[in-house]
């Protein structure tokens, strides 16, 4: 009987599909499930929840609940981890001073200033979250699903001794999404994909033996199923494969999208391709958030049941508890060279093959020399935005927002510099470390 903590469990939607997820399988179903977050309220509605999956679904599952971390890590097997630092606040100005200087995101919690910011004001909190874990769980497995997860996976793995493994939903989605391109099973797909998170690539993609490309590049010439996904079926025509993140989201990582509200307008369609607008994220943050609050106070217990989601977390849990061999894509640092032409330290996302010895990940070689390269474009500014935040480094976290491809392609360097100054400044409270 495994014991899974969950911190930041006031993220109701989210945490109610992964305890769903845990308790839809016989083998976890006696599990304890503890739920920590510092938000009462939140964490009062999740709980209330929970416990009526259990009572409804009559499993024997026993769910506790605390806003002390330290009692909720005591013991722990697993600890999924999906924290928000800081609220709106924060992230208000990491997209609207960026948007004042000319850098438009749409999301803005993986690269660029929003994910560079996001992760500084973040990456104190997991470090304080490991140093607990050393001392009260040290043999647990970590589960992130905090953004953004190169950043916060790198610098656990280079600042403690907690196994860390970044969980995130973009490769199946994908998966899903080629198939209704090609019509296809989505479950008759076989594929293999590494890379990083939010930029891994569909290196081989078949159906019954047969190359599937060649059906998406059909595909793609549908007006209508390109205005689903306009940016990545766009990148999958110059660089030859499709890319694992959305097309509103996947638009910051690169140079090409975003600078022009001309080609913003243009790239704008449905689906996929739906949140290219600047700050769509933003804007709807405190929307979303007050119909979640609304719906879970007329939330009716009778209402809740146990459904399996395609969240990776309880699939790799049961794996190691039952020894049932899996693969998924994980993200994990990349210690012996997976994908050799990418630095050690760096966190990729690859094949994984979990059973009850753990986590295998899967050696993969050297990616096509046109996906590396823009790979490494992030890669380059993950890497600083983790000694930023390690080491209170300021001119690093300067030197990364430099780098960034969609903010290099829209400022000049002395813009830049004036930018990550005045985010410092206005983020001030949530950065610590920086000097």
């Amino acid at each position: 009987m495994p014991t899974i903590t969950f911190i930041g469990a006031g993220s109701m939607v989210f945490a109610k599909n992964l305890v769903g997820d845990i308790l839809s399988f016989d083998a976890l179903s006696d599990s304890t499930i503890r739920l920590m977050d510092i938000d009462e309220h939140r964490l009062a509605q999740t709980t209330a929840v929970a416990e009526a999956m259990v009572e409804n679904g009559d499993v024997d599952a026993t769910i506790e609940s605390t806003t002390d971390r330290r009692e909720a890590l005591e013991g722990a097997d697993y600890v999924l981890n999906m924290i928000n630092v800081g609220g709106t606040e924060p992230f208000e100005n990491e997209i609207r001073i960026p948007q004042e200087y000319g850098v438009k995101q749409s999301i803005g919690d993986t690269l660029g200033p929003g994910g560079v910011f996001r992760g500084l004001r973040t990456i104190p909190t997991m470090l304080e979250i490991a140093r607990d874990m050393e001392e009260l769980c040290p043999d647990a497995l970590l589960l992130n699903y905090t953004n953004p997860m190169a950043i916060l996976c790198w610098t656990m793995a280079e600042a403690t001794d907690i196994e860390t493994i970044g969980l995130c939903h973009s490769v199946p989605h994908t998966a899903e999404a080629i198939a209704d391109y090609v019509d296809l099973p989505e479950d008759e797909l076989d594929y293999w994909v590494a890379g990083i998170n939010h930029m891994a690539w569909f290196l081989e993609l078949e159906h019954d033996g047969t190359d599937v490309y060649p059906m998406l590049e059909e595909a793609m010439t549908d007006p209508e199923i390109y205005e689903r996904d306009t940016v990545r079926f766009e990148i999958m025509n110059h660089f030859d494969a499709f890319v694992t993140e959305s097309s509103h989201h996947f638009s910051e990582y690169v140079p090409y999208f975003r600078t022009d509200e001309a080609v913003i307008d243009e790239m704008t369609g449905t689906d996929y391709a739906e949140r290219m607008p600047t700050a769509t994220y933003l804007n709807g943050w405190k929307e979303r958030s007050e119909e979640r609050d609304s719906a879970l106070d007329d939330f009716d217990p009778e209402d809740a049941e146990i459904e399996r989601s395609e969240e990776y977390a309880a699939r790799l849990i049961h794996s190691i508890e039952t020894d049932t061999s899996r693969r998924l894509n994980l993200n994990v640092p990349n210690h012996d060279d997976y994908i050799t032409n990418l630095p050690s330290e760096a966190c990729v996302e690859v094949p994984c093959l979990i059973d009850g010895t753990g986590v295998r990940p899967c050696s993969v070689g050297d990616l096509p020399p046109q996906l590396i390269s823009l790979i490494r474009t992030n890669v380059n500014v993950q890497q600083l935005a983790v000694k930023g935040g390690l080491e209170g480094d300021r001119d690093a976290v300067h030197q990364a927002l430099k780098l960034d491809p969609l903010t290099a392609a829209a400022l000049s360097l002395d813009e830049i510099h004036d930018m990550t100054e005045e985010l410092i400044d206005a983020n001030e409270a949530y950065l610590p470390t920086l000097t």
